[in-house]
């Protein structure tokens, strides 16, 4: 294979056997998917896991790269991690920062593949192109930074990255994630609860940087690739590196922005304003609690938030106080304490579970509670309540514990209330209220892995006017705006580079990277064109595991009951959106026809 950024190598791991195969990468595939999430989909397609159960032997877990990942392109240390959901039974991928992707690469793979199922404990070691399944029956039960410890002292702590689940992904909590160098993490859809169902443990991976970074296809045009997409971030309002604000209040600067619009769900999404959100947002928690901004490979940005509670009962120390979490854990609960929310977060983190997830399972019975719909009691607000209900859903203990583990979807439809779960197939919403920023809400109602803004970013237009300002109440042409960012994001996450990127890069800056890299010349067009590619084979995946058009809705709540504040009045008008949606996308009713298949060339992966 010609191709460069790949190292045409992965590693097939039965579970069941013990037995690793080394395979090489078909390039028409690479050329098609690109790798990351478009390869990871196209791996689950090929081997029809839309009809395994998520927490079988049968699932599939893939660990992916994409061809940009551990090079000098900026923004390019993220790993994907792609499986069938045990939330909500959809194809689902969640990504994670850090240094583990690049270190992947640099151990000379581009991806692992799991099937099967351990019958004890294990973990998989990398090293130098080859990889080896361990005995980890001394690390079950531990939390993610004992278990990355223990890894380290056995392996070194120099060039090796761990990945690890915690005891919420042992117990299959449904929103278990991997967790990577202790903070990063890999949040949504239950990726952990797969690993966990599998006796999956860790990876640790053993690699510098010196001598294993890939080379480009175009070495001429590489230096060129790097300085536009770094003069790209310097120059953004968000991603200036100590000037942008991501870069100096990490993702929470959008706390009183997205108040000040009306458009912050809180109270369980009762109410889309929060009195005292000032107290928890950007601003105060770097007056307050920041003691550092570490970054991930290749990243000038250095968004993430290091914050540290030094005394009290909420003594903590934790990386990752991003909004989506801030939010879920606080306003969304009925409070801005961002000491008991860096608390609960770090929990979080130890345990290996969703932060996001987590929140709306407390919102949800916080309100099952007021509506007298449950006698486990939970007050709005009751932060040391939440956090001693933590180690319950953790253990997956008998009563509240097992309800709250299985996600606020069907926590609500065993209060009696399906209306209370602010849910997309079973996925909890994050931090936008769809009734005030209505792209979203779209976007919401059309994500191929359930309630997500990370699928189509359209408050980058209806709030931050990037890459040009749209009304973000406005109704039309949001089918649309949602494909285009849809479609070029499915591409970003293809490469696989931080989401961020395209706060300040776009199709041409993307398109000219993978070409310096890969060899392959693109333009913008072709970006989008593959980007439509991954997002209609996911929507057929969907489809084959019996989704449909009938899935595409929100919560009654976002249909039926005002905004408040800066949004009063408003609901989502989402069945005129979803028309123009589908007419844009060229699906009947939420369905993938053939000839849309035919058109973007996925008919040979969905026939074979």
């Amino acid at each position: 294979m010609n191709l460069g950024g790949y190292r045409n190598h992965e590693a097939w791991v039965d579970l069941s056997s013990g037995s690793v195969e080394y395979r090489q990468l078909n390039e028409e595939d690479l050329k098609k998917y690109i790798g990351a999430r478009g390869l990871g989909v196209k791996y689950m397609v090929d081997n029809k896991i839309y009809d395994a159960e998520p927490l079988s032997e049968d699932n599939m877990l893939a660990i992916m790269t994409g061809p940009l990942t551990g090079t000098r392109i900026h923004m390019s240390g993220r790993l994907c991690t792609v499986t069938r959901s045990p939330l909500t039974g959809t194809v689902t991928d969640s990504h994670m920062g850090g240094w583990t992707a690049a270190r992947l690469k640099w151990a000379g793979f581009d991806n692992l593949i799991f099937t099967g199922k351990s019958n004890t404990p294990v973990y998989l070691y990398v090293e130098d192109g080859k990889a080896e399944l361990k005995d980890a029956s001394a690390l079950w039960g531990k939390g993610v930074r004992g278990t990355i410890k223990a890894l380290q002292d056995i392996h070194g702590e120099k060039d090796t990255s761990v990945m690890a689940i915690g005891p919420g992904g042992e117990n299959m909590v449904y929103y278990a994630g991997w967790m990577n160098e202790n903070d990063r993490s890999a949040g949504r859809g239950g990726t952990g609860a797969v690993a966990g169902s599998k006796n999956l443990k860790a990876i640790v991976i053993k690699a510098s940087q010196k001598g294993n970074m890939p080379e480009p296809a175009q070495p001429e045009k590489y230096p060129k690739a790097i300085k536009s997409g770094l003069k790209a971030l310097m120059e953004g309002a968000l991603t200036a590196p100590k000037k942008g604000g991501l870069s100096v209040y990490g993702t929470n600067v959008l706390m009183n922005i997205i108040n000040e619009s009306g458009a912050l769900p809180a109270r369980n999404s009762q109410v889309t304003t929060f009195e005292t959100a000032d107290e928890i947002s950007g601003e105060a928690v770097r007056e307050e609690l920041l003691v550092g901004d570490p970054t991930c490979h290749a990243c000038p940005v250095a968004c993430k938030i290091e914050v540290e509670v030094k005394d009290g009962k909420y003594k903590t120390k934790v990386e990752s106080f991003e909004y989506e979490s801030a939010w879920a854990l606080g306003p969304n609960c009925g409070h801005s304490n961002k000491e008991a929310v860096a608390f609960l977060i770090d929990l979080c983190n130890e345990y290996g579970i969703d932060t996001i997830e987590l929140g709306n399972a407390f919102s949800t019975a916080m309100e099952a509670y007021e509506k007298g719909l449950t006698k486990d009691r939970l007050d709005w607000g009751d932060v040391d309540t939440m956090i001693h209900w933590v180690e319950k859903i953790v253990n997956r203990e008998e009563g509240i514990g097992t309800v709250l583990a299985d996600g606020p979807g069907r926590a609500a439809e065993y209060f009696g209330n399906k209306g209370l779960a602010m849910v997309v197939k079973n996925q909890a919403i994050p931090a936008y209220d769809p009734r005030g920023i209505q792209g979203i809400g779209l976007g919401y109602a059309t994500s191929n892995r359930g309630a997500c803004h990370l699928r189509g970013y359209t408050v980058a237009a209806e709030i931050a006017g990037i890459p040009e300002a749209v009304d973000r109440l406005e109704v039309k042409g949001k089918g649309a705006l949602l494909k285009g960012f849809q479609d070029l994001l499915a591409f970003s996450d293809s490469l696989d580079l931080c989401k961020f990127s395209s706060f300040s890069e776009n199709g041409d800056l993307y398109a000219e990277q993978y070409s310096a890299v890969v060899g392959i010349d693109l333009n913008e067009e072709d970006v989008m064109k593959i980007g439509e590619r991954v997002y209609n084979i996911e929507r057929y995946f969907n489809n084959r595991a019996g989704f449909a058009g009938k899935d595409d809705t929100l919560p009654e709540r976002f249909l039926k009951e005002p905004a408040t504040g800066n949004s009063k009045g408003h609901v989502s008008h989402l069945d005129e959106m979803l028309k123009e949606y589908y007419e844009v996308r060229g699906w009947d009713d939420g369905v993938v026809t053939p000839a849309k298949l035919r058109e973007l060339e996925i008919e040979e992966a969905v026939e074979a």
